[in-house]
């Protein structure tokens, strides 16, 4: 009877968590028709609610917005915005943090987030994957001896959260994984391991020179 249950529990718990978050996903983004009259609403409009138009409407307004602001008037138009969100004291601080922070992400130059690595946290001799971030700037260079590494190192099995280490280059060790591969592994808790990837074979010196 156990062993029923389990293997019950195997086949529905990543397919109900999976209609959760995509759940949750499709109800935070229907928030956006609160932007629309009232009387444009889909289930006024159309006298039953479907769920998933906010999808639709958050999907056109990124897609708009990406047009205008690609242009020379809408990039004029995005400075303007900017240059008004950083005199506001708090909003500041705030905004230009995170905007830092995504353009360096979402940007496809960069070496932020695109190579996982093995790393000692939290104490040596013990090991845990992170993802390179960048390499350290300004006064932080200044202070450290060798060359230094910027990583993060996520939490599992929630990677949203973690800790921002800098470390020396030479004790840290560069994965064949893909970060998507990390990902399932941090998230899974070591549980979904990469696939085993074959090392190159060895060239045969002595072959080599006789050829």
């Amino acid at each position: 009877m156990k062993r029923y249950l389990i293997t019950g529990l195997v086949l529905w718990a990543p397919l109900g968590i999976t209609i959760w978050v995509l759940n949750f996903l499709v109800s935070t983004l229907d928030q956006t028709l609160l932007l629309l009259p009232l009387s444009w609403h889909p289930d006024v409009l159309l006298g039953i609610h479907i769920p998933g138009f906010g999808v639709l409407l958050a999907a056109l307004i990124l897609l708009l917005t990406g047009v205008v602001a690609t242009n020379i008037f809408g990039a004029q138009l995005v400075r303007v915005w900017e240059g008004l969100l950083t005199r506001i004291p708090v909003v500041k601080s705030i905004y230009t943090s995170v905007k830092q922070v995504s353009d360096t992400v979402l940007s496809g130059s960069g070496q932020a987030f695109n190579k996982a690595l093995l790393v000692e946290f939290p104490h040596p001799g013990t090991w845990t994957i992170a993802f390179l971030t960048g390499t350290p700037r300004g006064e932080v260079a200044e202070l450290l001896q060798a060359e230094h590494v910027s990583v993060y190192v996520p939490t599992t099995p929630n990677p949203t959260s973690g800790y921002f280490i800098i470390v020396p280059r030479a004790r840290v060790r560069e994965l064949q994984m893909s970060v998507d591969e990390a990902l399932k592994y941090i998230i899974s808790m070591g549980v979904v391991g990469p696939e085993q990837r074959l090392a190159p074979p060895a060239i045969d010196s002595a072959a080599s020179a006789r050829n």
